[in-house]
């Protein structure tokens, strides 16, 4: 590669953390401790269907700052309780707060990321953007084994803003020590990592796993973590 590079900044859920499958895997244990099975008469893929609509819903609103952290967790529950007319909130609340603990705690990685990142480090100095909660994005970082690989984590939460706002790439690139042409973003969304990161003059890589079609301009692409060492060393 010509350019060389002093800073990677990376996305975490969906890029690195395997979002999917962390949350699916919680979902599925919390959904036959509570016993919902039995009391909505509803098989769990029917409720993660369900469930999938209105979180994807919660998080178009909490991007848009439409609603806060509060009201995202508590709706996107409710809601989807309320397809099947149960409204106990207690319940819900506890099955929710339940979620929020569990969740993080799984460690599906992304095939390759270790020994990705074990390739980088040394070589860059490494750091995190993430749409996130602050508590939340670093139980992920530590429990998966991910967060010795990283200086700067920067979340959305605290920051105040969401990617792809330029602030928050702004931000990051001020706590890191970094300027736009030594860093490169790396990331799975086209809006919130590649575009969010092109407005601010950073370079990118597009990690699309299942080979999306796209007329966007990236910097790079990849389909799997192991292909980024070849692109910068």
């Amino acid at each position: 590669m010509a350019k060389e590079y002093q800073h990677l900044f990376f996305d975490l859920d969906h890029t690195l953390w395997d979002f999917e499958k962390n949350s699916k895997q919680a979902l599925i244990e919390l959904y036959h401790s509570y016993a919902w099975e039995s009391i909505l008469n509803l098989p769990v893929d029917e409720f993660l269907q369900s469930y999938y609509q209105k979180n994807d819903e919660m998080w178009a609103l909490y991007r848009a700052n439409k609603i806060d952290k509060a009201t995202l967790r508590h709706r996107r529950f409710a809601e989807t309780f309320a397809i099947y007319h149960y409204q106990h909130d207690d319940k819900v609340a506890n099955f929710e707060k339940d979620y929020i603990y569990l969740a993080p705690q799984k460690t599906a990685l992304f095939p390759g990321c270790i020994a990705t990142l074990q390739s980088l480090q040394g070589q860059f100095e490494m750091h995190i953007i993430t749409n996130g909660f602050e508590e939340t994005q670093h139980i992920k970082l530590a429990k998966s084994g991910l967060s010795p690989f990283f200086d700067k984590i920067i979340t959305s939460d605290k920051i105040g803003v969401n990617k792809p706002e330029a602030k928050i790439f702004v931000e990051a690139m001020r706590q890191a020590g970094a300027d736009r042409k030594s860093s490169l973003m790396i990331g799975d969304s086209l809006l919130a990592d590649i575009i969010g990161a092109r407005n601010v003059g950073m370079d990118q890589v597009f990690f699309n796993p299942h080979s999306h079609q796209h007329q966007e301009k990236v910097s790079f692409e990849i389909k799997a973590l192991s292909e980024l060492p070849g692109l910068l060393l």
